[in-house]
């Protein structure tokens, strides 16, 4: 294969999936991963492709949000793991707060049925599906719902929120990085986001390995708001250590 017929797959698959990774690419394109950095890039020359750490993401992913439903069957094996080793920082009882997400979605489906526990969640969905548990007191923040992540925000969410205080924060993420902190594509969510992280005690963030790296339009959080990161294995050793080195608690499932 040629150069420029690599370079246009791995363009194609980034605008696929939203973001290309090079040890993916250099086993699935039978090249080296010096080969493919090369070619990220070069991309990244001609506008195409924007370097993230371990790969790279389509210019347009910092406005890019999949819906729901696309998200939630992305990566699935890795937030089953995330969602349970989260179980750790779930108090016995007391109140916690879980932000949308499809990774915040799956630790609601593993909470203990037996802890007694105030839930409180902008997310249709998380609210759905945790009405049904006797031992809890779900709380839902009204709102504007964004059909696209089928979170409450704007102007109730943000008056409920500035009189809550929680023992911990569940925190979803579009990305996450060292120069950035914790960034969204949507103002509304962001500031809804911001004032979660400043409700809780404890701010533990939930994100599988894609988000590490990426940066997005709007910021809600610096790294030392967020006391752990429960992330999965496929994490990069190098950027685990410098999450560490700025004072970040991170766990891998």
């Amino acid at each position: 294969m040629y150069a420029e017929e690599r370079q246009r797959l791995i363009v194609e698959r980034a605008r696929a999936e939203g973001r290309v990774e090079v040890a993916a690419l250099a086993d699935e394109l039978d090249v080296t991963p010096e080969t493919v950095r090369r070619d990220l890039s070069r991309l990244e020359r001609l506008g195409q492709l924007k370097r993230v750490h371990g790969g790279a993401i389509p210019l347009d992913r910092l406005g890019f949000e999949p819906p729901v439903a696309a998200r939630d069957v992305a990566m699935t094996a890795e937030k089953e793991r995330i969602a349970k080793a989260a179980l750790d920082f779930v108090p016995e009882e007391g109140a916690i707060l879980l932000d949308a997400g499809t990774t915040t979605a799956r630790l609601a489906t593993v909470l203990p049925a037996d802890r007694e526990l105030t839930v409180v969640t902008n997310g249709l969905d998380i609210a759905t599906r945790l009405a049904s548990h006797l031992n809890l007191t779900v709380l839902m923040i009204g709102g504007r719902v964004r059909g696209r992540t089928l979170a409450s925000v704007d102007s109730w969410a943000a008056d409920m929120l500035r009189d809550l205080y929680v023992d911990v924060a569940f925190i979803a993420t579009n990305g996450v990085s060292i120069e950035r902190g914790l960034t969204t594509p949507d103002t509304t969510e962001a500031s809804i986001k911001s004032l979660m992280v400043a409700s809780a005690r404890r701010a533990v963030l939930l994100a599988d390995h894609t988000k590490v790296g990426n940066d997005h339009l709007v910021k809600f959080a610096d790294l030392d708001q967020i006391d752990t990161f429960v992330t999965d294995s496929g994490l990069d050793g190098d950027f685990k250590a410098d999450l560490e080195a700025a004072g970040l608690q991170v766990v891998t499932a």
